[in-house]
């Protein structure tokens, strides 16, 4: 008789270490499961966070090149090229093509402009990109506008080219050097480096913006 009451409370301690054992097993379970919650609430939010600033890096990002397509600004007058810039070693590179048949064997005045708008004849891009507020000039000689870029001398059939490197551009950024979306601009007459504050270079018969 004292056997069998031995071997019930036996038993009776064994289910409840069992139990005690189960509900632990639950328990860890789910702070685990919490634990596992709370984790992947905090890396989403990380995420959420790097995609943020990666959003607002792109606003300001540099960009290893640009280009601009110049068309006319008047119906009469047929003007074409390209400009081409690119970065190396902290400068930028501008390789500038153009043609202009009515032009052919003259010099014709190209610059940088404030804003990237062509329209009105070219007049919406405003006056010369002059961030360091100079007076206008020959590129290369002070004082002049970071948007002087001078005079190309075109051939018998109108066509010219320019190249320029310098470290006063950029291609992006927030400094007072960046280039995209400004206009360059293409007069119908030479720049003389003295007229303020335009160079008395003539009309805007072609226009393109920097993208």
């Amino acid at each position: 008789m004292k056997m069998k009451n031995f071997n019930g409370l036996t038993n009776s301690i064994l289910s409840f270490c069992l139990a005690t054992l189960f509900l632990a097993g639950c328990n860890n379970d789910s702070e685990t499961k919490k634990s596992e919650d709370s984790t992947m609430g905090t890396s989403t939010n990380a995420g959420d966070t790097t995609m943020d600033t990666i959003a607002m890096s792109t606003d300001t990002a540099m960009v290893q090149s640009a280009m601009v397509n110049i068309s006319p600004t008047y119906a009469d007058t047929a003007v074409s090229g390209t400009a081409i810039f690119t970065t190396a070693n902290g400068e930028v590179t501008m390789k500038l093509d153009l043609t202009i048949p009515s032009k052919a064997g003259k010099t014709v005045a190209v610059h940088l402009h404030e804003h990237g708008d062509c329209s009105d004849n070219g007049k919406s891009s405003h006056g010369h990109w002059n961030p360091t507020k100079e007076e206008h000039g020959k590129w290369g000689k002070a004082p002049y506008h970071r948007g002087d870029i001078g005079n190309v001398k075109l051939d018998n059939k109108g066509k010219g080219s320019l190249t320029i490197t310098t470290d006063f551009w950029t291609l992006g950024s927030t400094s007072d050097k960046n280039l995209l979306g400004k206009a360059l601009i293409v007069h119908g007459g030479m720049d003389d480096y003295q007229t303020q504050p335009t160079g008395d270079a003539g009309s805007r018969i072609g226009c393109g913006v920097i993208q």
